[in-house]
């Protein structure tokens, strides 16, 4: 029997394999089965800054247009503002709770956010609700023009939130830094515990009948991994904090390509929509053949174990692999 197990966030999980945070992390008969099927840990569908402050401000505009029930001085706003915002928190501290009853792996909190404002102080009650950990979806956007301060914002975010909760704080961020390499050291000894590599963008396509724009792949495909394996391996010796690889990863042989390169753990969303739950049991049972014909143990022999030539230059690393490959063409 070989042993998977792997340290995340300073959590102890039985295997590489998380269930990222999706429609199949939004309730707890969906979670049990994520278990039951081998998952190590959930991180549970995301609570978006958005839906809260968005349906605060319908309510209040609704209710400013409405002369019977507000005046400046009435009370009405703030009571429609807490009272939404409660109700929707509400929701996810007992998603949190129940599923802490129901499941022995560890329960991963969730916050999509796009800025450091009113959402923050939530963070206490999701730690209180019982949420292992907690990891900050920072979806900021770089097709938005308006934002100038785009990766002070991820700091600002990081700063507010671990001086409120004392469980695990991860960041998942997106690839679109001037300086990814820096950007993301810099991000590392901010005190988190792990930073999750990449969140995956809205992809559009163009309807050539219609002229219109519409949704293009909802899904990941393998493909995309590669972007995220590359980094991971740049960066998995230069973070101060745990990484974890998303996106594209939908066989154990994938799991694999990213522990070599230095991931502690793997986040799966697409393969499980496309082949159901037991798809786990089929990857970690692909890692343990493999394990089994090179002579691993534990899944600690092999972490990173490939990654050394990116140790050093990794720019100078990638700039020989390019000429390489340069030169065989033409």
């Amino acid at each position: 029997m070989k042993d998977l197990s792997t340290k995340y966030l300073g959590l102890t999980l039985r295997n590489p394999i998380i269930a990222a945070s999706s429609g199949l992390t939004a309730s707890v008969k969906s979670i049990k089965t994520l278990e039951k099927n081998g998952a190590s840990a959930v991180v549970l569908k995301s609570l978006f800054e958005e839906e809260i402050l968005s349906e605060t401000h319908y309510e209040i505009k609704r209710a400013e247009e409405d002369s019977m029930i507000y005046s400046e001085l009435s009370e009405t706003l703030d009571y429609i503002d807490l009272h939404i915002k409660e109700d929707r928190l509400n929701e996810y501290l007992n998603l949190i709770r129940e599923a802490k009853k129901e499941v022995l792996i560890p329960v991963i909190a969730s916050i999509n956010c796009i800025s450091y404002e009113d959402w923050t102080h939530f963070t206490s009650r999701i730690e209180e609700a019982g949420a292992d950990a907690l990891e900050l979806n920072i979806f900021l956007n770089p097709a938005d023009f308006d934002n100038k301060e785009f990766e002070k914002v991820y700091f600002t975010i990081i700063e507010k939130v671990t001086q409120i909760v004392q469980i695990p704080v991860s960041i998942k961020i997106s690839k679109y830094f001037t300086r990814l390499g820096l950007t993301a050291r810099a991000l590392s000894e901010t005190g988190i515990k792990g930073m999750v590599l990449f969140n995956r963008f809205y992809t559009p396509d163009i309807d050539i009948e219609k002229m219109e724009m519409g949704q293009g792949k909802l899904y990941s495909n393998p493909e995309e991994s590669l972007d995220t394996l590359r980094w991971i391996a740049i960066l998995s010796s230069k973070v101060q904090c745990d990484l974890s690889a998303s996106t594209g990863i939908h066989t154990g042989n994938d799991v694999i390509k990213m522990l070599l390169a230095g991931a502690r753990t793997v986040q799966i969303a697409s393969t499980l929509y496309r082949n159901g739950p037991d798809h786990i049991v089929r990857m970690l049972g692909q890692i343990e053949d493999w394990m089994e014909k090179k002579g691993f143990n534990s899944v600690n022999q092999f972490i990173g174990k490939v990654n050394a030539e990116y140790k050093d230059n990794p720019a100078a690393f990638e700039r020989m692999q390019f000429m390489k490959n340069f030169s065989r063409i033409g």
